[in-house]
């Protein structure tokens, strides 16, 4: 095969946002002169969860894992000089996606674009914020609504934008087998065409079929996750013609993006981390029948912290050397009549057929939320499990721990930090906003939109409309919460007992007896502050507590502080376990504390989990915190033995 007839390379992008719209566009700018082909923008928990950055709940988080997106003004400074009609790109948003989405077209029109040649994705799946991510806001039938009127909307007037992307990536960040996340995502995705064939003449509903993109992720068994692509490949096919009628093929390609495991990259010899990103890539780009369209790579020190620019150049390094350095586009598939391929394909869709049935015998996606929810708890709690007993080994952590320290952690603790200060200077440009804009633009704006949502319209005109009067995130979620009511997700932690029992029985003991020197059950109350909505280490901590004998309060997430507190008070806890994944720790701990003490419960244990710097854990430390667990702390076990000894100091056997 000649140069010229190589096959063109996929979408190469990173993940990025940080801090402020303007440091952000500068990373873009940068990424974009260093052969990034495509943007992918990360939001701040408050844009995502429908939050101005002056909120209570917001506090602590603005600009920490993604870029805070307030208003019109924000967007504006987000792409400043990135012309938009020759951008691909591609934005990781749910809740807000109406919203998001009707901004970024308010700035494409200020830029003189024509919006019809627009192209990117807004993620807009709300079924996997329930059972993954949390960043959900309304309840499921009025949040399928709002993703079909995007839908619709686009079709009509933004044809080559992707109006959702089903994502399966959090599925498996949540501990999916492969055939949970077939099933699960494509359950998901019949859920929204059904709602959104009634929408458009039936004579145009495949084209529609043809807009609807996915998200997907690739484990470290990529062999497995290879085959698992090709299984997407054919089940979507096989849905498109069958369920939908859908006769043209063009309509009926599986068109993907990925973004490969942060599950797996582990905070020990973190430079690990780099064969396992490679490898992982292997599996969306090896088979062309099955080839991503687009990628973005986490970066190795992710299980640290916020990757640096220079971490993310690395990434994408990768996915360059593999694309231009190598034949792998010269050739046809690799795989195409391979017998051991062909058998485990079959496998992984004979799994995940029938889980779809399962699943159609529900009632669909919508209805069947908390059983996904509870089948994923439990897979990652056997994953979890697997690795506690080294039944799956994972390099550096439960096996080969000694090693070189790496040369690649240097004085800045090998991630970045976000400046405190940047929570307000973004408040500062918030108030600016609001007291420059006519705010009678502004009140008619709010209450068509209301109205719109509260008569069943579209609201994606009237979004749009709110955005270039000044409305901001807080106050267009607003309008959607008074309407539609406000949602709270199931946790999966059930009341049953997981099958493995390695290693429980001694501290099933030593929690009877303390609960016999307490005079009632040990009592432990797990609780999320903040708006981070990764779940999936709060729900393990909870599950094997309860699979210990303990007495356990989880409501799951998105709490503030002073609910925690007020909880550990009526429910008498014996000890308080924070899980907080965001990077705003230190501002939401510290505010726990003083009302622990405030409140007269300053002699009960705080233990903390989450991506947790040394450094930072010392400050919690000092703030009065019991214990602090990072990643590294994957023997759940010796956390529940630290959970007994920390409410009665007696001697306890550990395992």
């Amino acid at each position: 095969m000649t140069e010229t007839q190589k096959d063109r390379p996929w979408l190469i992008r990173t993940y990025a946002g940080h801090s402020t719209a303007s440091a952000s566009n500068a990373l873009y700018r940068s990424n974009l002169e260093r052969g990034q082909t495509g943007l992918s923008v990360a939001f701040d928990l408050p844009t995502q969860t429908g939050y101005d950055s002056d909120h209570v709940l917001a506090r602590g988080e603005v600009g920490k894992v993604g870029v805070p997106v307030s208003h019109l003004g924000d967007m504006r400074a987000l792409f400043d000089q990135i012309p938009l009609e020759q951008m691909n790109t591609s934005m990781t948003i749910n809740a807000t996606a109406p919203w998001l989405l009707a901004l970024y077209i308010a700035v494409a029109e200020e830029q003189g674009a024509d919006i019809a040649k627009l192209q990117g994705t807004v993620q807009n799946d709300l079924i996997k914020e329930y059972l993954s991510r949390g960043t959900y806001i309304c309840p499921p039938a009025p949040s399928l609504r709002m993703i079909a009127d995007v839908a619709e909307y686009c079709y009509t007037n933004v044809p080559k934008w992707n109006p959702m992307n089903v994502c399966s990536y959090h599925l498996q960040e949540a501990g999916a087998t492969p055939e949970q996340e077939l099933a699960f995502a494509l359950a998901t995705a019949t859920a929204v065409l059904d709602a959104l064939r009634p929408r458009v003449a039936e004579e145009d509903f495949p084209k529609l079929v043809g807009r609807i993109s996915f998200f997907v992720n690739a484990g470290i068994r990529f062999v497995t996750e290879m085959c698992k692509m090709r299984a997407f490949v054919d089940l979507w096919d096989e849905i498109c013609a069958e369920r939908y009628g859908v006769e043209d093929p063009k309509y009926r390609r599986f068109r993907y993006g990925v973004q490969v495991n942060s599950l797996g990259l582990t905070e020990q010899q973190p430079e690990n981390n780099v064969y396992r990103i490679l490898i992982e890539m292997l599996a969306v780009t090896l088979s062309k029948k099955a080839r991503a369209r687009a990628v973005q790579l986490p970066a190795w020190n992710e299980a640290l912290g916020l990757p640096r620019p220079w971490d993310q150049q690395w990434s994408m390094r990768m996915q360059q050397i593999l694309a231009y350095e190598t034949d792998l586009l010269e050739f046809d598939d690799l795989f195409d009549g391979n017998p051991a391929v062909d058998a485990k394909v079959e496998m992984l869709k004979e799994g995940a057929r029938a889980e779809l049935a399962n699943l159609d015998e529900m009632g669909g996606a919508i209805s069947a939320i908390e059983y996904m929810k509870g089948r994923l708890v439990d897979s990652n709690s056997d994953r979890l499990g697997r690795i506690e007993a080294g039944e799956t080994v994972v390099v550096g952590v439960n096996k080969w721990q000694n090693g070189e320290p790496s040369p690649l952690m240097s004085e800045d603790g090998g991630f970045l930090v976000v400046d405190p200060a940047t929570e307000a200077d973004q408040i500062d440009r918030l108030n600016a906003w609001r007291a420059d804009r006519d705010e009678d633009a502004v009140r008619k704006a709010l209450a068509d939109l209301r109205q719109a949502a509260a008569d069943g319209q579209n609201v994606m005109p009237a979004s749009i409309a709110a955005a270039k009067a000044g409305v901001t995130t807080g106050e267009w979620a607003e309008q959607m919460r008074a309407v539609h009511g406000e949602y709270r997700g199931p946790t999966g932690v059930g009341k049953g007992q997981s099958n493995r029992t390695e290693g429980l029985d001694e501290l099933r003991a030593a929690v009877d007896a303390v609960s016999d020197r307490l005079g009632r059950r040990l009592k432990f109350l797990v609780g999320k502050p903040g708006l981070d909505g990764h779940s999936n280490g709060a729900e393990q901590i909870a599950v094997r507590a309860r699979d210990c004998g303990m007495d356990i309060a989880y409501e799951g997430i998105r709490l503030t502080p002073a609910e925690i507190v007020e909880a550990a008070r009526n429910d008498e806890a014996h000890v308080v376990g924070l899980s907080i994944l965001s990077g705003s720790h230190i501002p939401l701990v510290e505010d726990l504390m003083n009302r622990m003490r405030d409140a007269g419960l300053g002699h009960i244990p705080v233990i903390v989990g989450g991506i947790i710097p040394e450094e930072d854990s010392k400050r919690l430390k000092a703030m009065g915190v019991a214990r602090v667990y990072t990643p590294k702390d994957f023997e759940l076990n010796t956390i529940m033995t630290d959970i007994v000894t920390l409410v009665d100091p007696a001697p306890v056997a550990a395992e």
